[in-house]
């Protein structure tokens, strides 16, 4: 038997709204804390962002004094089509505030450079993510739009955050709200259990996916963009390429599509952009994209790729066997040719100009780490991209040129080369050694440098991983022993 279909406007859809914005006009005028609104272009975020609009522009003009602020975060590795969407909206939101004369500004965020996911990556050679570790998500959304609330916050004192969240997304999801709930001391606002002296308030909690839908479908956008466009948007997102009418939980919602970044590897499939590649030809410029998400950055294969101590140099035993850390050198440096080849074709077909995968500041960033923290002294970062491109690397470090010359470090490669050694670990101690010496030749105070050296030769003293696994197991047996 089908479950009974629920909607918010059970009290009248007319009725309900009119409520709801009442009462965020409400919230609004009760104090003098300014509101951060989040968005991200989906269709709750809209609604929500709606909402507020409508709230503040039926208010008479003298009691719209508190600033919005309406903050979206570029992870910069985004689904193309939303990131356009995103940044054309904020733009005619920017115009319809001046216009409608709304105490509301845009703000788009983007991670700090060395949060940015091709210089985790490809740089520091972090695994792609996985779900023990997701180093994505706070480098790349949360830490961003943090930095703006706690600027808020601290010219402000206190914020209150409009989020677009509902508790039927998911049951772990309604049990963070209901719990936030509880401990608030502050009607209709929930605390915020990430950042002090801030509240969360989220109009939409109680709605359903069609909920939204019949709002953002029936109620017109209050900046000028067209909703029946982001409704187009999801249906090209979805495999049936349809958005039914939801009248029971068997029934497909189109809600249930999911944008996000498409590098993403958190899920198996990046199933919103196949959709959309599968349901519309002029999308199909997007293969690239989803050609490197899958080639390039398959967790359940990418163990051989990695080295089998910790970026730190540790080595650490599960299950009798060592826990691979960073992905090495060589496949480091096929991710950055993979990734300036997708690049060099998106711009060749992508429709929106000027095309970008990987920006100069983050090469500049990738090239500090791989020749100050690694010590890779080859400084293969200008002779890739002059390969891949075509045209030469500039670069505003003067301090990045290269030291050693090409012939010196083959040789010095040779040398070091010994049978069954496959990664040439000699060599990656030889060159750290002679590079961590160059680093502090030219500090004032040569202060670490014993200590350097030391972690150096305690990083690279095995060979083999058969060797480290077996000094590693004996480690932590003798380790358990002596607990006895």
């Amino acid at each position: 038997m089908a479950t009974e279909y629920k909607t918010a406007f059970s009290q009248g859809f007319t009725d309900t709204i009119d409520k709801l914005i009442e009462q965020t006009q409400t919230l609004y005028l009760n104090d003098e804390v300014p509101w951060v609104v989040g968005y991200s272009g989906g269709k709750d975020s809209t609604s929500a962002l709606q909402l507020v609009w409508y709230a503040l522009s039926k208010l008479p003009s003298k009691k719209r004094i508190k600033p919005v602020y309406v903050i979206s975060t570029d992870t910069l590795v985004e689904n193309p089509i939303v990131a356009l969407w995103v940044t054309k909206s904020l733009e005619m939101m920017e115009i319809a505030a001046t216009e409608q004369k709304l105490p509301i500004t845009t703000h788009r965020l983007f991670p700090e450079v060395q949060d940015r996911f091709w210089v985790n990556l490809i740089g520091r050679g972090y695994p792609a993510p996985r779900p023990k570790f997701r180093w994505c998500t706070s480098r790349l959304k949360i830490n961003p739009s943090n930095r703006f609330i706690n600027e808020v916050i601290r010219k402000s004192g206190q914020v209150i955050l409009v989020l677009g969240s509902r508790k039927t997304e998911s049951i772990t999801r309604a049990a963070n709200m209901e719990k936030y709930e509880k401990t608030s001391s502050r009607e209709l606002l929930a605390t915020n259990g990430a950042l002090p002296n801030s509240w969360i308030y989220t109009p939409l909690a109680d709605w359903t996916n069609d909920d939204v839908w019949m709002y953002v479908t029936q109620v017109d956008n209050p900046w000028g963009y067209d909703n029946k466009a982001l409704l187009n948007m999801y249906r090209g997102a979805t495999e049936s390429g349809e958005c039914p009418l939801v009248v029971d939980t068997s029934t497909p919602s189109c809600g249930d599509s999911r944008f996000g970044c498409y590098v993403c590897t958190m899920v198996k499939k990046d199933k919103s952009m196949q959709a959309m590649i599968q349901n519309d030809e002029e999308k199909q410029w997007m293969l690239p994209l989803m050609n490197l998400r899958n080639q390039w950055l398959d967790i359940k294969e990418d163990r051989k790729h990695r080295d089998f101590r910790r970026m730190n140099g540790n080595l650490q035993i599960f299950k009798d066997r060592l826990i691979h850390g960073p992905y090495k050198q060589s496949y480091r440096e096929k991710l950055l040719i993979a990734v300036l080849n997708a690049q060099k074709t998106m711009q060749e077909i992508a429709p929106i100009k000027p095309f970008q995968l990987i920006t100069p500041a983050e090469l500049e960033e990738i090239r500090r780490i791989w020749l100050m923290e690694k010590h890779e002294i080859e400084d293969n970062l200008p002779k890739i991209y002059k390969k891949v491109t075509g045209k030469d690397y500039s670069s505003k470090n003067s301090q990045q040129q290269q030291i050693f010359r090409a012939e010196d470090i083959n040789s010095l490669k040779e040398i070091c080369q010994q049978d069954g050694d496959e990664e040439n670990i000699l060599f990656q101690l030889t060159r750290e050694l002679l590079d961590i010496e160059q680093q502090h030749r030219i500090m004032v105070r040569r202060a670490g440098l014993y200590d350097a050296l030391d972690k150096a030769i305690e990083r690279n003293t095995f060979n083999t991983i058969k060797e480290a696994q077996s000094f590693a197991l004996k480690r932590d047996k003798a380790r358990n022993e002596t607990k006895i």
